[in-house]
């Protein structure tokens, strides 16, 4: 884990949905370590769920499980309601769930649309209409994007979409909450070493790692640790200035089009 200055996060009452493993895990763990309560949300696993919370407890922090699938308002509405009977109020709130299905668009069946705008849209914007209410002395939404809302790849679409949806919301979310002293921000993440990026590269017939990642700048995935860096920042009295905006952690892979570098020969090609 990367170490944080002790006491940026001191007292701070910290909601991640979906951080039982991956980017909402190694920010829970993070923010856990330089001093926050971290509400720690998971839709099944409770096993994986108590470990991190016992991990958030071992760094000296406070961790409450609480099971939740935020596809349903109503569950959603038990996950706040719970926030606000255990600590009274909340000062950040990271919206990091998400689930689609990755099909070409001439597949998706109603169900398929209906499913992700409920579990991304949906539990953003109710999520942060309940997380605002609980800020009473300001506070920190930030949501997890992918690259997929700014770029069209292969069976992304369904949630590329509500992805760039969600950038739109943090928008207006940044301008009309900032008069309650509430910022409102996304990261975008690109091919991240994850459950999720797993899944993604073993759908039947998807592109080889092995000829995806030579073409990022950086060549290689980012870990969940690099993105749960940048969220702790966004939550951290440094950024005290900085709301509506999206940052992008990729590796560079967002700002390349071909011809690519790798398919580049002499002389113009790579040396050595």
């Amino acid at each position: 884990m990367t170490d944080h200055p002790t006491g940026v996060h001191e007292g701070k009452v910290s909601l991640i949905t979906g951080s039982s493993r991956g980017i909402g895990r190694a920010l829970a763990l993070a923010l856990a370590g330089s001093g926050a309560s971290v509400v720690v949300n998971y839709k099944k696993n409770a096993d994986l769920a108590d470990q991190v919370c016992g991990e958030i407890e071992g760094l000296g922090g406070k961790a409450v499980a609480v099971q939740a699938d935020v596809e349903d308002p109503a569950q959603i509405e038990r996950l706040f309601d719970t926030v606000g009977s255990t600590f009274g109020r909340l000062d950040y709130f990271v919206c990091n769930a998400a689930a689609s299905s990755f099909k070409n668009i001439a597949d998706l069946k109603l169900h398929h649309l209906d499913r992700s705008y409920a579990m991304n849209i949906r539990a953003f914007v109710l999520g942060t209409q309940r997380a605002v209410d609980l800020m009473d002395n300001g506070g920190r939404v930030v949501a997890l994007s992918s690259y997929g809302s700014i770029r069209a790849y292969p069976t992304y679409a369904n949630l590329g979409a509500a992805k760039a949806a969600i950038e739109a919301w943090v928008r207006y979310m940044a301008v009309e909450f900032a008069p309650r002293g509430v910022n409102v921000n996304a990261v975008n993440g690109g091919i991240i070493e994850s459950d999720s990026s797993e899944y993604f590269y073993n759908v039947p017939g998807m592109a080889p790692l092995s000829r995806v990642l030579p073409k990022i700048p950086r060549a290689r995935m980012g870990t969940v640790q690099e993105v749960a860096d940048v969220v702790a920042f966004l939550l951290a009295p440094a950024s005290e200035y900085i709301t509506g905006q999206t940052i992008v952690v990729d590796g560079g892979l967002s700002v390349v089009a071909p011809p690519f570098a790798e398919d580049l020969t002499p002389p113009l090609g790579r040396h050595g």
